[in-house]
């Protein structure tokens, strides 16, 4: 349930392409929503600064202002009829991103092209959000708008059916149709994963009728080669331990996944959580 008032979907840009990416995202998504959308962009002057450095320090928070006028030029574009606003901050990316969570409906940032990436570099600003948000994180990919079905990957826990209610919400917001998956690790365990899903979409009755897949094999490869084909994917960001702030699995999908990828966080400001959920994100296999 939806307590009044707006709340808005806040992008995080940088000046990359992949910004811009997702200011065209984060403004598709607001129109969806009827919510007003901000576009961000945090200032850090590296270093000391001294009198000398104030020529500079001029020059290059006027570019950062440019950053943000340009993705809110992009996001005006994109949904001429949502509200947007931009906003340049001073201070440290992900502090500001992680204070922008707890009042927003979303978060979206931009992959940073991580699939060119040999690793997941752990301590950037996109995967410390990931990990750390209070509300639910979109990554966009590409820059054409997405197609296909929801997919909504499942692993059984508690904290999992946070991300399916996420993705049953979505899908009738879109009206569009969602596809669960769960996969096990071997032929061996195809009874109890089939029954794992049943009792799963059992407990969502707003996914009665939706499509399930049972799949066998390694987790986050299979969903990896599962996301070239969907509209959107959601899953939580932690391992099922619950030991580390983002898995092993929702990882490799923040590295590899194809399509724009939801990573669920409690529940969107202005939210009130369901009963029989609870406020932390749903688990992934790992």
């Amino acid at each position: 349930m939806r307590t009044p008032g707006p709340v808005p979907v806040v992008v995080g840009v940088n000046g990359t392409s992949s910004g811009l990416a997702a200011a065209r995202l984060g403004a598709r998504e607001a129109a969806a929503r009827g919510q007003p959308l901000r576009i961000l962009h945090v200032f850090s002057w590296p270093g000391n600064r001294t009198f000398e450095d104030a020529p500079d320090w001029a020059t290059a928070r006027h570019e950062a202002g440019l950053i943000v006028a340009r993705a809110v030029e992009t996001a005006s574009r994109t949904a001429p009829g949502v509200h947007v606003e931009g906003l340049l901050a001073d201070g440290l990316p992900v502090r500001e991103l992680l204070r922008q969570s707890r009042a927003a409906e979303l978060i979206v940032l931009g992959d940073d092209d991580l699939t060119m990436s040999p690793r997941l570099p752990v301590d950037s600003v996109l995967v410390q959000t990931v990990a750390r948000a209070r509300c639910p994180v979109v990554v966009a990919r590409g820059v054409r708008p997405p197609a296909g079905p929801l997919l909504a990957a499942v692993d059984g826990s508690p904290s999992s059916m946070l991300a399916l209610r996420v993705a049953a919400a979505e899908a009738c917001r879109r009206k569009v149709a969602v596809e669960v998956v769960h996969v096990v690790d071997s032929p061996a365990a195809l009874a109890a994963g089939q029954r794992l899903l049943e009792s799963t979409l059992a407990a969502v009755p707003e996914l009665r009728g939706a499509r399930s897949r049972l799949l066998v094999g390694e987790v986050a490869p299979i969903l990896v080669r599962a996301s070239r084909r969907a509209r959107m994917m959601i899953v939580g960001p932690r391992g099922i331990g619950g030991g580390s702030l983002l898995g092993a699995v929702a990882q490799q999908l923040l590295h590899r996944c194809a399509c724009p990828t939801v990573f669920v966080h409690g529940t969107p400001a202005g939210h009130r959580v369901p009963a029989g959920t609870v406020p932390s994100a749903g688990a992934l296999m790992s």
